[in-house]
């Protein structure tokens, strides 16, 4: 190659190079949104909610190229500190796939009047989102548990129609309702996440997914005071592997039927994930005169369970508040189900509970490998005999291998 090409060649690459400095803030990285430069404050007293909305607009509309087939980010970064922030709405579509990168706290409001729409920091309409950097989203829920919880109030994370996102590596405490929710979206992994509320604080479920697909959750952490992770309708092919729950009330599918317009779930796995101290291990629940749908092909395998109440648990009478006995059994077909390899210790004497429909009966139930001991009896009393119980269960359901207790069909 003679100078003169080689001259052009490098004058090309540098006007390349300058053109993505001024798009995207550095040659082939991330372009930095940082909330501090957009007017947020550090000091935990201030709203930061506009600049955070200033810092993600801007963001938002950068278009950051390419680099070696890949897209370049936009980073909104929210630095050490902590930051108050009312509710913030992130919204798409984006130019730029979006990184949302939490080093410091960001708390949420006291006054449940600073919350019109009943929610705190939401991702909407996001193609390629990650938000990490090992922060802290703190909902401040013991301020208002006393006195009020459950739906009316704002969950601390929410992602609606995203598609392609990860969230990894942030830890999320108190929430005033939920602590993730996952709603119409596609293609979603939650790793490396830390989920903490008290046992006894009310409907702090860990992550909720519903109306979605290709859901993952993995390698986190989860207690709560509600279900460490609930499978809500409508979802499909959701994988729940190496997650720690405890306290809290087990990992779900379900609740299913309460609305008429609910859908049915399918291609759901738990796995490799170990349940301490929680009220119900893994659970399928639907409610009484529900919709006709299905809740199908199920895998719940490799799962250890320590001194929990119901370890596994079918229970298509599910009504929390009040139950109303006159209604018709629930229409959830519940099919082609696998508890495998499960073990470990039973805090009540009902270890298996399958309390199917009498409308429906649940069918292709399979119990493989599973070994659930009681809990060493106190001193002087007689130790315990783990039973099974069975209501409705069809007549292709079947017992494979060692299981204990005796299953009862």
């Amino acid at each position: 190659m003679n100078s003169t090409r080689k001259l052009m060649l490098l004058l090309a690459v540098l006007a390349a190079a300058a053109a993505n400095i001024d798009t995207c803030g550095g040659i082939f990285t991330d372009r930095v949104f940082d909330v501090v430069r957009y007017g947020a404050s550090p000091d935990g007293r201030s709203d930061s909610a506009g600049a955070f909305y200033k810092a993600w607009g801007e963001a938002c509309a950068a278009d950051c190229g390419w680099f070696r087939g890949a897209r370049v980010r936009a980073r909104v970064l929210i630095p050490q500190g902590t930051f108050l922030a009312g509710p913030v709405s992130f919204r798409g579509p984006c130019r730029s796939p979006m990184v949302v990168q939490v080093k410091g706290v960001v708390r949420a409001p006291t006054n449940l009047g600073a919350f019109h729409h009943q929610e705190w920091i939401a991702f909407r309409h996001v193609n390629g989102l990650l938000v990490t950097g090992l922060g802290t989203f703190d909902g401040q829920g013991q301020s208002v548990w006393p006195y009020k919880h459950g739906n009316g109030l704002p969950p601390t994370l929410k992602l609606v129609h995203v598609t392609n996102a990860k969230i990894r590596a942030i830890s999320l405490i108190n929430a005033k309702f939920f602590h993730v929710i996952i709603g119409q979206s596609r293609g979603v992994t939650v790793l490396g996440v830390k989920i903490t509320a008290p046992a006894d604080s009310p409907n702090t479920d860990g992550i909720h997914i519903g109306d979605s697909s290709e859901i993952r959750i993995t390698r986190s952490s989860i207690a709560t005071g509600d279900d460490c992770i609930s499978v809500g309708p409508g979802s499909s092919n959701v994988t729940i592997d190496k997650v720690h729950c405890g306290p809290g009330h087990g990992i779900s599918v379900g609740s299913l039927g309460k609305y008429s317009t609910d859908t049915g779930v399918a291609g759901i796995r738990v796995l490799n994930c170990t349940l301490a101290g929680t009220t119900n291990g893994v659970r399928i629940k639907t409610w009484r005169d529900s919709p006709a749908i299905t809740a199908s092909n199920m895998l719940f395998s490799d799962i250890v369970m320590k001194e929990v109440s119901n370890p596994i648990i079918i229970d298509q009478e599910y009504c929390p508040n009040s139950c109303d006995e006159d209604k018709p059994g629930s229409r959830v077909n519940i099919n082609n189900v696998r508890f495998q390899n499960i073990r470990g210790t039973s805090a009540t004497d009902v270890a298996i509970n399958l309390m199917c429909s009498a409308a429906i009966p649940c069918d292709y139930i399979t119990l493989e490998n599973i070994d659930l001991k009681p809990l060493p009896p106190s001193p002087g009393l007689a130790p315990a005999i783990p039973l099974s119980a069975c209501e409705h269960v069809g007549l292709h359901s079947r017992a494979v291998g060692f299981v204990f207790p005796p299953p009862c069909f």
